[in-house]
């Protein structure tokens, strides 16, 4: 086998320079108001409202936790409360005075007997610990994805609790744990809510969390831009269970006596309650959820204890708690189902209102480089591929090859294969039989994100977009996947630069779902540029567009080939498009290559004919040219 060009080889994204300036900006944001109500609360308010602010605080670190996993992931977790039971029981009996350890935990082993450990080190012993076995569940967890996932998440919940139940020695068991020194006030909890509120932030603005809210959106189209969802998922559990496990410290030490039955269901489903009514896909929404649920049940306590209105004895109410949370969730999901702030915080939002007074943006031409890149050697070879689905050969024995630099079409009737075909390049579904080779590299066996960063890029028949990210993060999430190594400054301006190119760089503030159908084409177009490919694969790209954009598409794309000498490997119905665009194409029909020419070549093969028009009404035309009835084949092959 030959080697391997430099240039070809799989890059790790790795970026540079300082934090997201947005990222500092929205967590001061959200903190100074947080900060000011819990202070004037510590300096004003009794003892008993201090305790619920406290346990506000408390709570806000615990859904921070939960937000940055499931917000981000899109997977719904049920698990992160077994890590603030863990963390709660591990740093409780690290602390416990030796004489209550030597009266309730008498059994407890004799080089754990005689130790009594500050807040500190507790804090950081629990949560390490907690940490490492987060990272060891989170290694299969993270591979799952949907339901599955959430199941696995509701599996380790209900593991953990009957683990610490079953510790006896070090837990008591199902009875409370006594003597865990209370020493969480407003101030402390308050430091911890700045440190939470500021790792959630800036992982939420950093690569990672970019990158697993791109997946979150769309899983294939992640993959496709070369992003190891798996990976991200794992970095953000791990992270989530941390923070879950500072929470579960600071209730340890603020509750001072506690049972596992504290770190279970009921907690669960307060949190996860918090995490809808704010907006689970946010930092300012988890926070916003805390406040409101930890008022609303305030509320529903002081009424269950009502026993009279006026002259009218009231009967008492058990449960109402419990029902009040779940009517809240049931309107939050059928009014607002992203919750009350959505997928933007509330320093993007404020930052969306400014631009609603904006003018609106106009569409602006696509522009081409200057100068054009050379031309490297080196090809895309498709050799004897096959794919089944039960008993139907999708793809069969197929095989061609695609150099850079050169415009090939691949067209053929409706269900020939030709998605299927390009999935099976790009890795989406796996090699039933054949291989392909990028450069003299067998790529066969790679999953999708590394044959991405092994420079294949493609987009979708269908679009799929990040839609509820911005037009620039869209490409900026694609230029951190593929290893491009810059600051977070420079990756925002080669974003806004392949947006220009493109002729879509006023939109580059809008949500990527809010676009018309033709920008939505031109931003997947451009997402697939900021991979850095060699060979581009376009599914459809012209499906939906009218004369005039298909026009302009085919400048765009034999600009692309020009400036970026790009192998271009086009799927696509409008046969007028492909054949003034391709120098060569390939013809598909019942999953098999049956020609392979010039594009006049193709429109006389027989074989052509007789695939797109049938024998009956192929052998009509008698000795006619297949050139002379062009206009006369079917708009979809």
């Amino acid at each position: 086998m030959q080697q391997t060009p430099a240039d070809s080889r799989p890059r790790r994204a790795r970026l540079t320079g300082r934090l997201p300036p947005g990222a500092l900006f929205g967590s001061l944001v959200l903190l100074v108001p947080i900060a000011a109500f819990a202070l004037l609360a510590w300096q004003l308010f009794g003892r008993a409202p201090q305790a619920t602010v406290t346990d506000y605080l408390i709570a806000t670190v615990a859904v921070l936790a939960i937000a940055s996993f499931t917000g981000h992931s899109g997977i719904l977790s049920f698990g992160h409360v077994a890590f603030m039971g863990l963390a709660a029981h591990i740093t409780g009996v690290l602390t416990i005075p030796l004489a209550q350890k030597a009266v309730f935990l008498p059994d407890l082993p004799a080089w754990l007997a005689g130790v009594e450990l500050g807040f500190v080190p507790a804090l950081a012993i629990a949560v390490v610990l907690t940490g490492l076995f987060a990272l060891a569940v989170g290694v299969p967890i993270s591979r799952l994805g949907g339901s599955a996932a959430a199941i696995a998440t509701l599996g380790l919940l209900i593991i953990v609790h009957s683990l610490i139940v079953g510790a006896r020695d070090f837990t008591r068991g199902s009875q409370a744990l006594i003597g865990v020194p209370k020493l969480v006030d407003i101030p402390l909890a308050l430091g911890f809510v700045a440190v939470a509120v500021l790792a959630a932030r800036v992982f939420r603005d950093l690569a990672p969390g970019l990158e697993l809210r791109a997946a979150r959106d769309d899983e294939l189209a992640a993959a496709s831009i070369g992003i190891d969802v798996a990976s991200r998922r794992l970095i953000a559990w791990t992270l989530s269970a941390v923070i879950a496990a500072v929470a579960g410290v600071l209730s340890a030490h603020f509750l001072g006596v506690f049972s596992p039955k504290e770190f279970y269901f009921n907690l669960t489903f307060a949190l996860l309650v918090m995490l809808i009514v704010g907006g689970m896909t946010t930092v300012s929404g988890a926070a916003l959820g805390a406040v409101l649920v930890t008022l609303l049940v305030e509320a529903l306590r002081r009424v269950e204890t009502v026993r009279a209105l006026g002259p009218f004895e009231l009967p008492q109410l058990f449960g109402l708690t419990d029902v009040g949370l779940g009517l809240v969730v049931l309107g939050v999901l059928f009014w607002r189902r992203e919750g009350l702030l959505g997928h933007l915080e509330l320093d993007e939002h404020w930052a969306r209102w400014r631009r609603r007074h904006e003018p609106e943006p106009q569409v602006r031409p696509a522009t081409r480089r200057a100068n054009a890149t050379p031309v490297g050697p080196g090809q895309l070879s498709v050799h004897g591929v096959g794919k089944r689905f039960g008993g139907l050969r999708a793809v069969d024995d197929a095989g061609f090859t695609l150099a850079r630099g050169e415009i090939l079409g691949l067209i053929g009737p409706n269900g020939s294969g030709k998605t299927t075909l390009l999935n099976l390049l790009a890795g989406a579904l796996p090699l039933d039989a054949g291989r392909v080779e990028v450069d003299a590299q067998d790529v066969s066996a790679w999953r999708a994100h590394r044959i991405a960063r092994h420079g294949v890029a493609r987009t979708f028949q269908n679009i799929r977009l990040f839609a509820n990210l911005t037009v620039l993060d869209n490409v900026k999430v694609a230029l951190s996947a593929s290893g491009t190594r810059a600051s977070h400054a420079d990756l925002e301006r080669e974003a806004a630069e392949l947006l220009a190119e493109l002729g879509i760089g006023e939109f580059a503030g809008r949500v990527a779902g809010t676009l018309a159908y033709g920008l939505q084409r031109r931003l997947e177009i451009a997402r697939a540029l900021a991979v850095h490919p060699r060979y581009l694969l376009l599914d459809e790209p012209a499906a939906g567009m009218n004369e005039a954009e298909s026009d302009a598409l085919l400048a765009i794309l034999a600009g692309l080939r020009d400036s970026r000498g790009l192998g271009l490997l086009v799927v696509d119905h409008d046969l007028r498009l492909i054949l003034r665009l391709c120098e060569r194409v390939v013809v598909l029909n019942k999953g098999q290559v049956i020609a392979d020419g010039a594009p006049g070549e193709i429109q006389t093969d027989p074989r052509v004919i007789e695939a797109y028009l049938g024998t009956r009404r192929a052998g009509m035309l008698g000795a006619r040219p297949a050139g002379d009835d062009t206009d006369r084949a079917p708009a979809q092959p």
